[in-house]
């Protein structure tokens, strides 16, 4: 985990490395290495955002996927430490659950939904993946099914009656 100040002064960002991976051009003199590296970047405070990057090296393919996250941030519905309501997001054939849990619980999840339950700042929550354990699609499924979570004053407000 790298908290990092963001150069704009918006505060702390958590980023957390997803998964790198390298790539291989073979040429005259043998290989050429390139690689890419899929962040997530959140303010641990309910914004979450992936970003990719690709560079020669793997410390500028960082930066620059942290530059890219932090650019794509969403604000998340949070309640206290966990989310409102049971979810399910769909990314490519990754499918990821998630379900409230009481406080106390922690982070139950695999690494790539973890980093970015961790990121947006939720402490309590049950996760399950279905489908492909790419680490690219599941973390993207987890950030679509975060995008989908509603408070209950909002329902409220959108279906215009009181559910008290």
């Amino acid at each position: 985990m790298a908290a990092q100040k963001d150069s704009s002064g918006r505060g702390d960002l958590i980023d957390k490395v997803v998964k790198i991976r390298r790539c291989a051009a073979v040429v005259k003199g043998g290989r050429r290495f390139s690689f890419t590296a899929m962040v997530v970047v959140g303010d641990g405070r309910g914004k979450v955002g992936w970003g990719y990057g690709k560079a020669n090296e793997v410390p500028p393919a960082v930066e620059k996927a942290v530059k890219d996250g932090t650019r794509k941030m969403l604000p998340m519905a949070l309640q206290g430490s966990s989310i409102p309501h049971t979810v399910l997001g769909r990314f490519g054939a990754s499918s990821v659950k998630l379900i409230p849990a009481s406080p106390g619980t922690g982070v139950i999840a695999g690494s790539a939904v973890r980093a970015v339950c961790e990121a947006v700042g939720i402490h309590d929550i049950l996760t399950k993946s279905y489908g492909s354990n790419n680490p690219h699609n599941l973390a993207k499924a987890a950030i679509e099914a975060l995008q989908q979570l509603r408070t209950q004053s909002e329902v409220e407000r959108l279906r215009g009656v009181s559910l008290s």
